[in-house]
């Protein structure tokens, strides 16, 4: 019981500031007007179903990593992380395509005012470079967590979230000509820092093992 609360309560904790950091985004748009927010709020109806793809990646991960780890093939593991990675890639760059080239048409599934969908794709077309990366950090992190480091997705996590894109976010917001595109690029960055970071603690890995 104790050691399911050490792995389960850093994973809760993750999730928990990581959508309280998309409250304070959502606050930080909320001051550019009600079109922005809408467009947002749109945006993210999209973003909900398309980041699905990787969350499954993720939670499949998570599964058979850990039991792979716990039979001690580590080496499966790693193989499932590397078809995963190249997988996930592949549906992230038709992700890619879809969102930043018909943004308008995923818009407008949500919304028949023009301004709306119009902000709207503008937000989805940052988005769209963050299928890029989250099809890659997602596995890890379900790599991480399927063997036991937790506490390294929870801080990977709260880097992401509080050091990048939040601050990057309210950065972009005060620039003159302020774009849902420029404050929606704080996503992407925040993931290509985390990506950064699982790679690193990869290396760590390896070099652990030698």
């Amino acid at each position: 019981m104790k050691k399911m609360t050490g792995l389960g309560i850093p994973i809760a904790m993750q999730d928990l500031l990581v959508g309280i950091s998309f409250l304070i985004i959502l606050a930080i748009v909320n001051s550019m007007g009600v079109t922005a927010s809408a467009g947002v709020g749109v945006a993210e109806k999209v973003c909900s179903f398309i980041m699905l793809i990787s969350s499954a990646f993720m939670q499949s991960m998570s599964a058979f990593v850990a039991q792979n780890y716990g039979a001690g093939r580590m080496d499966r593991a790693k193989k499932a992380l590397h078809y995963g990675v190249a997988l996930s890639f592949a549906i992230g760059v038709v992700m890619f395509y879809i969102s930043f080239y018909h943004g308008i048409v995923l818009a407008g599934i949500f919304s028949s005012d023009p301004a709306v969908v119009t902000a709207g794709a503008d937000y989805l077309k940052a988005y769209a470079i963050d299928c890029l990366l989250t099809a890659i950090f997602f596995c890890y992190v379900g790599f991480y967590n399927g063997i036991g480091l937790t506490k390294f997705v929870m801080v990977q996590g709260i880097v992401g979230a509080f050091f990048v894109r939040v601050p990057v976010s309210f950065i972009m917001s005060r620039q003159a000509g302020a774009s849902l595109f420029r404050i929606g690029l704080a996503t992407p960055m925040s993931s290509a820092v985390q990506t950064i970071l699982c790679l690193l603690c990869m290396v760590y890995i390896r070099k652990k093992e030698k």
